[in-house]
């Protein structure tokens, strides 16, 4: 049925002040694959928290999350039918790895696909750091409303996605997801139950609990960052992407990517896109 349009608009999405520990950094890390090769230096700068630890790029994405809001029935949504479309992140500062940020996120748009079809929810959320108010990233969720439309909105999406190149990747990343790495997942915030709970996952059309979308989108940063980045966190400058089918908790993803920062991946097991028209931008050298 179509959305609460006016419900939908006037929700209080929270602003939420979190105080950022060294262990939720390395947590964060470790719940998007790394660390898997507990000889790899570059890979434990971010998981040993006694160390001089790094935040991945993507920790922006759960920093001040204001958690699985569209799951309150007053926010005039069916949850059962919340799918995660499309994900961009800014970063505009070096990510802390401890302190304290708020996180206000904000409806920027919602887009109306017609009657018996879905709705595109657009939302920003700003991360900035308590003390000095500076931005650290912003952070821009396309959400699909599986038959949300019809309730007389405007139809145009508010972006374009990247198109990507005709030739063959420079390079393919395979990185292998964990069958209890949803659960280790939600300990960043995100408890919507389709990642953990069987019934949950069923009322939604799925056989079982689904990774995250935003974990998929941890893991594919983590082999940008591996590929194009040198694992030198404050390269990576932005990052979107298309999600186009979930990841089964246990899968592998082939992350293909072009030297021009474009890229796409994939599920191993089934041949299965689950990430399309993405593009990171990278600084030349960190600094």
């Amino acid at each position: 049925m179509p959305i609460e349009l006016e419900k939908l608009l006037a929700y209080p999405i929270p602003v939420v002040r979190q105080t950022l520990t060294r262990q939720q950094t390395a947590l964060y890390a470790l719940s998007v694959g790394l660390g898997t090769d507990p000889l790899d230096e570059r890979q434990l700068a971010y998981v040993d928290f006694r160390r001089d630890l790094r935040a991945m790029p993507s920790l922006a994405l759960v920093l001040g999350h204001p958690g699985f809001w569209l799951g309150d029935p007053c926010s005039g949504v069916d949850p059962s039918c919340v799918v995660h479309g499309e994900q961009r992140i800014t970063l505009h500062a070096a990510l802390p790895v401890e302190g304290e940020v708020i996180g206000e996120t904000r409806i920027v748009g919602v887009v109306d696909k017609g009657p018996g079809q879905g709705a595109l929810l657009y939302t920003e959320k700003q991360v900035r750091d308590a003390a000095s108010g500076q931005m650290l990233a912003s952070t821009l969720s396309t959400t699909f409303l599986r038959g949300g439309g019809g309730f007389g909105g405007d139809s145009t999406p508010l972006f374009d996605t990247h198109r990507l190149p005709d030739s063959e990747p420079d390079f393919r990343v395979d990185l292998p997801t964990r069958a209890e790495q949803a659960l280790y997942y939600r300990l960043n915030g995100d408890d919507n139950p389709l990642h953990a709970d069987p019934a949950a996952a069923r009322a939604a059309g799925f056989s079982r609990p689904i990774l995250h979308g935003l974990c998929t989108f941890g893991t594919v940063c983590h082999a940008l960052l591996s590929t194009l980045g040198d694992y030198q966190a404050s390269r990576l400058r932005g990052m979107a992407l298309r999600f186009c089918a979930p990841v089964l908790p246990g899968e592998t993803i082939r992350s293909e990517i072009w030297r021009d920062g474009s890229f796409r991946a994939w599920v191993v097991e089934r041949d299965v896109l689950v990430v399309s028209n993405g593009l990171a931008t990278f600084a030349a050298s960190d600094n």
